[in-house]
């Protein structure tokens, strides 16, 4: 079964281009975005690296964390790194974990359909993980999921946007609209009536009975 919003993300002990991680342990009290790609020296693979490794700093300043996974060695991950900074300009400093045995793969639902098919006549192929995207948050719980075919290359802006936004609403009585940004106007959840909804963000801007818009909270 797929993992769902608001599961407790399996926890896994990896070897990794850090080191062996625990991932709960290795979490602590931060935010994770756990993603998984097919294979290292892959063309589109290598693109989403290298963004994930120029957007070190922003993630650092969210208090997040950034893992990736594959089903190849350390080894392998290690000498793809090399690649990785040429294209990228930056080295891709977080932690690749070595997935060959599928293990989170599986734990993850990170398989493509073709991976359940009978084993005869099966292709290295039916194996290769497909682009998913998991945000975790302190607590271990799932709070977003993402999960694009092998031959789409992933906007990590939108996943950036989305920490965002998880991290904007999680735990307060918000909520935020379409296409929404930082330092844009907020949704004020009906679990505050009028009186405590306003108390709490101040004027609110009304425009439905159910959909009130307060300033986004610094």
């Amino acid at each position: 079964m797929s993992l769902r919003i608001n599961d407790t993300a399996p926890d896994f002990t990896a070897n990794s281009t850090k080191g062996e991680i625990r991932f709960h342990e290795w979490l602590g009290d931060s935010y994770a975005i756990v993603f998984s790609h097919p294979r290292d020296f892959t063309p589109v693979c290598t693109t989403e690296f290298g963004v994930v490794a120029q957007l070190a700093s922003e993630f650092e300043k969210r208090n997040t964390k950034v893992i990736g996974v594959s089903v190849d060695s350390v080894e392998d991950h290690e000498k793809w790194q090399h690649d990785i900074e040429q294209v990228a300009g930056t080295p891709a400093n977080f932690a690749i974990i070595d997935d060959s045995t599928l293990t989170v793969a599986k734990a993850y639902d990170m398989l493509p359909a073709d991976y359940y098919l009978p084993t005869e006549g099966r292709t290295p192929q039916h194996s290769a993980t497909v682009r998913t995207v998991f945000i975790i948050g302190p607590d271990k719980k799932v709070r977003l999921t993402m999960t694009y075919p092998m031959s789409v290359g992933r906007n990590f802006a939108e996943i950036l946007r989305a920490l965002d936004a998880v991290q904007k609403t999680d735990g307060a009585p918000l909520a935020t609209p379409a296409n929404w940004v930082p330092g844009q106007d907020v949704i004020v959840a009906l679990a505050l009536d009028d009186k405590a909804a306003e108390e709490k963000y101040g004027k609110l801007d009304f425009k439905l009975p159910y959909l009130r818009f307060a300033k986004d909270p610094a």
